[in-house]
């Protein structure tokens, strides 16, 4: 994870990018490609599918305007609004996140998969660096895939007939949202819940994937939240496990592409008195479906 990319070695068989793993688990950078340029095919077709097998990826030295950032957007995905921010004035859906120097709340700042409140929760998010400190303000990933396959097979049963409910009302998540929300002029009592699988199954590699989330996973439905609360501590604690992660040190110009049908992510808020400021763009995915019993 600590390694530079010079130093890993890259995965043959990409013949138009260069893929290079962070971690066994999941990420890899991506390199040989120029996002603001009119990609080819073939080219789509090779970072969707380091996407797809690696779970996040990232591009470094992409200095692209919102058009380019949005146009390349466009290739993976549909991009769609935040519920909770407004996007900037000519590009509504790309979406500014700041930390500013005198604050000491970063937006987002837990363990979560982005907006699993919503009934269609999003396939993935971008992610473009335009300040970073100089030192610190990484984000860590988490595999979601490798959370589920470590569980036991008593424990995979379980779940595997369970529902959650999640909700964007938590406590400790609504706290991280509050100056922005304040900024943005949206309705402070704003509120989205959703019942979905706690096994979700990724409607493109058909992988199970473990799918529940501290920021906002409130309880089992059928349960009350006293019930539900000790196997989700249990959960949140497991997938986040130090071997199922890999960690990115964000430069200026630095993208992520992350899945959120099948990763967690936790931006680290060890950067006070500095500037933080990144363009997010979500794009929409579909309603989480049920595993299928005879594809563990």
């Amino acid at each position: 994870m600590g390694l530079e990319s010079e130093d890993r070695v890259a995965v043959p068989g990409y013949e138009t990018i260069t893929v290079r793993p962070l971690a066994p688990a999941l990420g890899a950078e991506i390199g040989g490609v120029n996002l603001a340029s009119d990609l080819s095919t073939r080219t789509i077709s090779e970072i969707r599918q380091a996407w797809l097998t690696h779970s996040v990826v990232f591009f470094r030295d992409q200095t692209l305007t919102s058009k380019e950032y949005l146009n390349f957007a466009q290739t993976i995905g549909e991009p769609m609004e935040y519920p909770f921010l407004r996007g900037l004035e000519e590009f509504p859906l790309i979406t500014e996140v700041t930390k500013l120097a005198d604050e000491t709340v970063n937006f987002g700042g837990l363990w979560h998969t982005d907006t699993a409140y919503l009934e269609e929760p999003p396939m993935a998010t971008m992610l473009l660096g335009r300040v970073v400190p100089p030192v610190g303000g990484d984000t860590i990933w988490a595999s979601m895939y490798a959370a589920y396959n470590a569980l036991s097979e008593g424990l995979k049963d379980l779940l595997s007939g369970l529902t959650a409910v999640n909700t964007s009302t938590l406590t400790d998540v609504s706290k991280t949202r509050q100056a922005r929300i304040q900024d943005s002029g949206y309705p402070s009592d704003l509120s989205y819940s959703a019942e979905h699988p706690v096994i979700r199954s990724h409607p493109e590699t058909g992988q199970k994937a473990l799918y529940v989330n501290r920021a906002h996973t409130e309880r089992f439905v059928g349960m009350t939240e006293e019930e539900s609360r000790p196997l989700l501590q249990w959960l949140f604690a497991h997938s986040v496990r130090s071997e199922f992660t890999c960690r990115f040190r964000w430069l200026a110009d630095s993208l992520a592409l992350w899945d959120n049908r099948c990763t967690l992510h936790n931006p680290v808020n060890d950067y006070h008195g500095q500037l933080r400021t990144m363009h997010r763009i979500t794009l929409a995915g579909d309603r989480p479906r049920v595993a299928a019993a005879d594809s563990r």
